[in-house]
C-alpha cells in the first residue's frame, strides 16, 4: 500500500489526511516549482577535511575528504567526555565520586588541568578538565577510574565507535596524544558530536564554558568561536604538530542546529575562520522542518484477525528534515505499508517505510511502526476477516 503525502511549513495539513489517504493507491506525480533559493557551491576551506552537518535530522550539507583517516589530537576528548556523560546518565558512577589522581596521570604531557598526585577529584571537575581546558591528565584519571587503565579505556573508547557508526576510527589513548594508530575522521567526529548533543544533553552546557579554574588556576576554552559567535555552544579543539589545528564546533540559531568538523588548518585562527564559513553557509541556505512529531498517526490500515479493524500507523519518533531554505513546498512523503497485515501485533513493530523527497531528490527514510497492540479477534471474528479477505484479495486482483 503506497500513498503520497504533501507539507507545508507547518507539517501535514491534518484536514486533508484522512481523506488523501483512504483514496490515494499510487503515488501521484506532482509537479516541482521552481526554487526561491538558489543555492551556491559549498565553500572551499583551507583545511585537510570537513564536513558540516544537521544535528537533528543527521543530513550532510558540505563534507570533502570527510572519510579521509587523520590524527584527531584532542578532538578524542569528545569520545572520553562522552564515556564519563553516559557513565553518570546510567548511575554508574555520580559527579561527586572522588577519583584518586594516579603519578601517570600528574604525568602526561600536553594540555593539563593541573591536578596534583595522589589526590581526590571530584568526576564532575575532572569531566569540566576534559571539555573545558582539554586537560590530558584528567582524562587519564576518569580512564582509569572507569577502566582500570588507559589501554583498557581505548577498547572500551573502540567498542562503543563501532556502536555509533564509526568507521574510520582508531583509539589507542584517552587524550590524542599522537601514535601511527590513533585516528578518525570528520565524519565520525560529527556522527560522536550528534550523538554528545542528543543523548546526554544534561551535560551539554560544558562545552560552551569560556573558562575553568581548578587550584587556583584559571584556564579559557580555546574555541575561539565562544567569544565571537552567540549561537556557537560547543564542542572542542584540538592540536598537534601531525594533526595541524581543529575544531568541532556546534551552533545553534532558532531550530536548527548544526555541527562542523574542520581538520589540518594551519592555526588557532584559522580553524576558526574556516569553521565560521561553514556554520554561515549552512543557516544561510538551509533550514531544518519537523514534519512529523513522535506517536503521530499517519496511517489506518485494515488489519486481518484482530480485535480490531484497523491498526494505527506512524513514527516512534520525531521526524525532521534539512532542506534547502523556502523550498519546503516541493516535500511529499510516500508511505510504504505491509499488505495484509494480520494480528495479533505488538506495538513498535515496524510495518513499513516512509520515504520524503524534494523534488526529485530522496531527503529521508524514516521506519512506520504500529502504534498500538491488536489482539487476535475471537474465532467467529478471525473466520469472518478470513473470508472477506479472500474475496477482498480476489476481486483486487482483477485489476492489478
Amino acid at each position: 500500500m503506497r500513498f503520497t503525502l504533501s507539507f507545508r511549513r507547518n507539517g501535514l495539513l491534518p484536514l486533508l489526511l484522512a481523506g488523501l489517504l483512504l483514496v490515494a493507491s499510487q503515488a501521484s506525480a506532482q509537479a516541482i516549482p521552481t526554487p526561491q533559493t538558489m543555492i551556491p557551491s559549498p565553500p572551499q576551506l583551507a583545511a585537510t577535511s570537513w564536513i558540516l552537518m544537521d544535528a537533528d535530522s543527521g543530513r550532510v550539507l558540505v563534507e570533502h575528504n570527510a572519510d579521509e583517516r587523520l590524527p584527531p589530537a584532542s578532538l578524542t576528548k569528545l569520545m572520553t567526555a562522552y564515556l564519563v556523560e553516559r557513565e553518570l546518565d546510567r548511575g554508574n558512577i555520580s559527579p561527586q565520586d572522588q577519583v584518586p589522581i594516579s603519578e601517570k596521570a600528574w604525568r602526561t604531557g600536553g594540555s593539563k588541568m593541573f591536578i596534583e598526585v595522589d589526590t581526590l577529584v571530584s568526576v564532575d571537575e575532572l569531566l569540566k578538565g576534559i571539555i573545558i581546558v582539554s586537560g590530558n591528565d584528567a582524562s587519564v584519571a576518569m580512564a582509569e577510574h572507569l577502566a582500570g587503565g588507559e589501554r583498557p579505556f581505548a577498547d572500551l573508547m573502540n567498542q562503543h565507535a563501532t556502536r555509533l557508526g564509526m568507521h574510520n576510527t582508531n583509539f589507542v589513548n584517552a587524550t590524542g596524544l599522537p601514535d601511527d594508530n590513533h585516528y578518525s575522521s570528520a565524519r565520525d567526529l560529527a556522527l560522536l558530536s550528534q550523538h554528545i548533543i542528543n543523548d546526554y544533553p544534561e551535560h551539554y552546557a560544558n562545552y560552551a564554558s569560556k573558562q575553568f579554574s581548578y587550584g587556583g588556576i584559571e584556564q579559557p576554552n580555546r574555541n575561539r568561536l565562544l567569544w565571537r559567535d552567540n549561537s556557537v555552544d560547543g564542542l572542542k579543539t584540538g592540536w598537534t604538530e601531525a594533526a595541524g589545528y581543529c575544531l568541532v564546533a556546534s551552533a545553534k540559531r532558532d531550530d536548527m542546529r548544526l555541527i562542523s568538523v574542520v581538520m589540518g588548518t594551519a592555526s588557532e585562527e584559522a580553524r576558526a575562520q574556516e569553521t565560521q564559513k561553514l556554520l554561515s553557509y549552512g543557516f544561510r541556505y538551509y533550514e531544518t522542518l519537523k514534519l512529523y512529531d513522535a506517536g503521530a498517526v499517519l496511517n489506518t490500515p485494515r488489519i486481518w484477525g484482530g480485535d480490531k479493524n484497523e491498526l494505527r500507523v506512524g513514527v516512534d519518533r520525531n521526524v525532521v528534515m534539512t532542506v534547502p531554505r523556502a523550498r519546503n513546498e516541493e516535500l511529499t512523503a510516500k508511505l510504504d505499508i505491509e499488505a495484509d497485515l494480520t494480528a495479533p501485533i505488538e506495538a513498535g513493530v515496524r510495518v513499513g517505510t516512509m520515504e520524503v523527497r524534494q523534488g526529485d531528490e530522496v531527503v529521508g527514510e524514516r521506519p512506520l511502526v504500529a502504534l498500538e497492540n491488536i489482539e487476535e479477534g475471537g474465532l467467529f471474528k478471525r473466520f469472518f476477516d478470513q473470508v472477506q479477505r479472500f474475496f477482498t484479495n480476489l476481486i483486487g486482483g482483477w485489476f492489478d
